[in-house]
């Protein structure tokens, strides 16, 4: 994943990220965007079912304790993308894409250090939960009961059962 966290062309006349009610309408516009979006939008619409009234305060919360430090998300920020992509396989794409529309967000209503600071841990928090989901992916393909055994390289072609 490569957004770049750097605002392409900030202006002093934007403010910094500075309340909840900040959060909020970043998550709000973001959201906007996000389900009109013709390659996730069907994701958050079709799949998850937004409620976006719900939605946004929960969210909005998180953003708050990432970026200011609020303590007011109490929630596991995961564990609804693992119950998503089982519904929905949640690919890189989709994650870059999630990137771009949040980095344009951003940059359209915010410019300082917590502007930067949403973006560059968007970045983190993609990459975290594509790794997560997709070591969940490869776990789910395993065996099982137990040590799967599997021979590799010349001597395995070699053999004969």
């Amino acid at each position: 994943m490569s957004a770049n966290a750097e605002s392409p062309a900030a202006t002093n006349d934007l403010p910094d990220i500075e309340d909840l009610a900040d959060c909020e309408r970043l998550v709000r516009s973001f959201y906007g965007r996000a389900m009109v979006d013709p390659m996730i939008g069907f994701i958050f619409v079709d799949v998850a079912k937004l409620d976006l009234e719900a939605h946004v305060p929960a969210i909005a919360s998180f953003w708050e304790t990432v970026l200011l430090g609020a303590k007011s998300y109490g929630g596991g920020a995961f564990q609804p993308h693992a119950e998503l992509n089982a519904r929905v396989e949640l690919r890189e794409g989709h994650f870059e894409r999630w990137l771009v529309l949040w980095f344009a967000t951003v940059d359209e209503l915010f410019v300082g250090e917590r502007a930067n600071l949403a973006k560059i841990h968007a970045l983190r928090v993609a990459r975290a939960f594509h790794g997560r989901l997709q070591s969940h992916a490869a776990a789910a393909l395993a065996p099982a009961g137990g040590l799967n055994v599997t021979l590799h390289g010349p001597s395995a072609t070699n053999r004969s059962s």
